[in-house]
């Protein structure tokens, strides 16, 4: 019930949109003349204003921007994260979500406006009655906005989350000239759904007409991708990070495979009493009953404990619905399970069960014959022996098969967790800063190294975890033109230790170059550059002969090369390791504060007390870099942790299958043990008897399911451009934890039958 309610909540999302069929997200390709392309969910603010213009399937679009902004009202002060800058359009294109105070085409139709939701409303002013017409102090300067507006709370299967959308014409002048500034998220509204193909087919020929007009030799290109297809299929995060649609097939095919192994184990188990149940029958058939009577009292049976048992699971389900969200990093509610698509689930559910579990032993037990049964020369023959263990087989087919899958996902986890990354993120504190920060940076860095804990501040736009500016480069003896792609990060001097770079030649930044590369009168800056060695590489250069070599960022920052850092990993390990160049920059919205671990509560402590000082305007709060580490995986994160529990529950589950099929080898041999052991057999002998049929069977299930394992971990696997290998040992493993679980519960049955007394056991037969 828990997964089907996930799963549910997972494949609405965004289908709650009532145009969500028509919109579309604006992808971003470019490449220069050299270089691979390059793709994000990244536009200018030209694209929205240009298809409309010259695209008659456009009807509408926005354009968005999501920074973490400073709100204040009264004595109230926080950094807001779930804060967005939209046009005027916005809730004309995005409808749904409904305005409770204020008219959609005037709420965002100026400057300096803002709607916000009605949790922070109630945040601010107490309660959505009491916000319109309100003024909030929005960023560092302390802008005034007025409240225009306040939306319903977003749903929580919304892509689009926010708290505050500020007017877009409040974020500075819309910049149509050029396709390049591609810092903002656009999304069109089409006229017709059906429209998607044809348009997508006349982006190309338009843009190639437009970079031959504005930039010859550059590529531009836009990809449409439907809005309610971004969640689970685009490989490009929106406002909040995708799942997957893979990990949403693991997840249901989990949930069968356990179902699965429940039916078949009740089958094993059912089976297995047939014994206990025979004199019942044979009784009934006597009375009267006829063998249909007989067979849908036991499918009675089936659907009544099914049926007990649907109703426990909502119960359970609903008690520990907490700790299953903490697991799957959602808000479900247990309201979720009575909502028709998941009360329908269960009722068919419900009912596939107790007919798939129900039949077999319905059909064994009604067909007993009540002669043999009252005469007591019942013997059940081996007539359905095949199925029985046929079920052994698949089920443990199904346990050697999550057992590897889980060894390998948990590898990889682990191998993403310790792989060296070549930068130190270990006790590194990462906080939001702001121009009026910036304006006394040196102070805050000198006055935060003074605590002996902190090894070394470093201000920058972005953190090593994932570094995402776009530009271009080229080596001065090039023509302009002939770009590559690069990433880029405006740094300054204390980077490389803050986060332990490795320098591998040349020198870090001095001071003096921060100052040469920012002056007054910005046609006279002139930038020393680290490269990353895959930089240096896609220039032609060895990292020694490097050094001091002319080269341009774009076309309007020259410099030379000053030093060469060895790769490391700036983006998700599903990608390799990109050209990156660090360049100073005296802007940035990251402070980075390394510190040595010790006494690191104090050294928050510290931290805190200084900022309340330095930074009066702003509220202290910080992350570790380690947290925005573990974001980048974070879908890989939860169906590990889903696989390694459900993992478990499916082998307990093949367990008492099999300790079921035991207990029935066991019973349908009884006067044999007691022969046996009257001629001399001993207790180990009657044991590896009762055993080796079963180690057969766990034989076939594992060479069944090694291969059917490789292929689908390996096929996992490939989307990690860094990845474990697939050792034969984790078989190994899964093959000897199978065969230790069967000696378990195998053995425990057959030692019990060894053990006991042969003159009872001959006696009852």
């Amino acid at each position: 019930m828990l997964m089907v309610l996930y799963m549910q909540h997972e494949l609405s999302y965004d289908k709650f949109q009532q145009n969500g069929d028509r919109i579309v997200r604006m992808i971003m390709e470019y490449k220069f003349s050299e270089g691979e392309i390059t793709k994000g969910n990244f536009t200018s603010t030209k694209v929205f204003p240009a298809f409309k213009r010259n695209f008659p399937e456009v009807e509408n679009g926005v354009r968005m921007s999501d920074p973490d902004r400073l709100v204040k009202y009264e004595d109230k002060l926080f950094n807001e994260t779930k804060f967005l800058y939209a046009d005027s359009t916005f809730f004309s294109v995005f409808p749904s979500f409904r305005l409770l105070k204020g008219q959609a085409q005037q709420v965002l139709k100026s400057p300096n406006m803002v709607v916000l939701s009605a949790t922070a409303a109630k945040k601010y002013f107490g309660s959505i009655d009491n916000a319109v017409g309100k003024v909030l102090l929005i960023s560092s300067k302390q802008d005034n906005y007025l409240v225009t507006g306040v939306a319903e709370d977003y749903p929580s299967n919304s892509q689009i989350k926010f708290d505050f959308i500020a007017s877009f014409s409040s974020f500075g002048p819309a910049q149509e000239e050029t396709y390049w500034n591609a810092n903002y998220t656009t999304y069109l509204l089409l006229k017709d759904k059906s429209s998607i193909a044809s348009l997508q087919a006349k982006v190309e020929p338009f843009m190639k007409k437009e970079m031959d007009r504005i930039e010859r030799g550059a590529y531009v290109n836009f990809q449409l991708e439907p809005y309610t297809k971004v969640h689970l299929y685009s490989p490009y995060d929106g406002f909040e990070p995708n799942s997957n649609i893979t990990y949403i097939y693991i997840i249901g095919a989990i949930a069968v495979l356990i179902l699965l192994i429940a039916c078949f184990t009740y089958i094993n188990l059912s089976t297995a009493r047939s014994m206990e149940r025979a004199k019942e029958v044979g009784i009934r058939k006597v009375a009267g009953a006829i063998r249909g009577q007989v067979f849908w009292q036991f499918i009675g049976e089936s659907i009544l404990v099914t049926f007990i048992s649907l109703v426990l699971s909502f119960i359970l389900a609903s008690l520990i619905i907490p700790g299953f969200n903490a697991l799957a990093d959602r808000n479900l509610s247990a309201s979720g399970f009575f909502q028709p698509p998941v009360l329908l689930a269960a009722l068919v559910i419900g009912v596939t069960i107790s007919l798939v579990a129900g039949s077999y032993p319905a059909l064994i037990l009604s067909k007993f014959q009540p002669v043999k049964i009252l005469k007591g020369s019942f013997k059940n023959t081996s007539s359905g022996t095949w199925l029985r263990k046929s079920l052994i087989v698949f089920q443990f087919t199904i346990s050697v098969f999550l057992i590897v899958s889980t060894f390998i996902i948990q590898k990889q986890l682990h191998f993403i967790q310790n792989k060296k990354l070549g930068y130190d993120r270990e006790h590194v504190l990462v906080m939001t800063i702001d121009q009026k920060i910036m304006d006394k940076i040196e102070l805050v860095k000198t006055t935060f190294t003074s605590n002996p804990n902190i090894i070394a501040v470093s201000k920058a736009n972005n953190t090593p975890v994932n570094i995402v500016g776009g530009y271009s480069m080229r080596r001065a003896d090039m023509a302009s033109g002939q770009e590559m792609n690069v990433k880029a990060n405006p740094v300054d001097d204390d980077y490389i230790k803050a986060n332990g770079l490795q320098i591998i030649a040349g020198t870090n930044f001095s001071r003096q170059d921060l100052l040469d590369a920012n002056k007054e009168d910005y046609t006279k800056n002139y930038f020393y550059y680290i490269l990353n060695e895959s930089a240096v590489k896609a220039l032609g250069w060895k990292p020694e002969e490097a050094i001091g070599k002319k080269m341009f960022l774009g076309d309007h920052r020259p410099g030379e090369v000053k030093a060469v850092i060895k790769d490391f990993h700036f983006a998700s390990l599903h990608t390799p390791v990109e050209p990156l160049i660090l360049f100073p920059g005296d802007w940035g919205s990251n402070l980075i504060v390394k510190t040595t671990g010790n006494n690191l509560a104090g050294t928050i402590s510290f931290l805190e007390a200084k900022w309340k000082e330095l930074a009066p305007h702003r509220p202290f709060e910080y992350r570790f870099m380690d947290e925005d580490f573990q974001k980048l995986y974070s879908s890989e994160m939860r169906t590990g942790k889903v696989f390694t529990i459900f993992a478990g529950i499916a082998i307990l589950l093949a367990c008492l299958g099999l300790f079921g099929l035991a207990v029935y080898a066991t019973q349908q041999r009884t006067k044999e043990i007691g022969i046996r052991k009257v001629l001399g057999a001993s207790v180990s002998g009657i044991t590896v008897l009762l055993s080796s049929k079963f180690l057969g069977l766990i034989a076939i299930a594992f060479l069944v399911a090694s291969p059917i394992a490789w292929f689908v971990m390996h096929k996992w696997l490939q989307d990690f451009a860094y990845r474990v290998d697939i050792s034969w040992w984790v078989f190994a493993i899964a093959g000897l934890s199978v065969l230790l679980i069967t000696l378990i519960t195998v053995g425990f049955q057959a030692i019990k039958a060894a053990v006991s007394n042969p003159v009872k056991s001959l006696r009852s037969e």
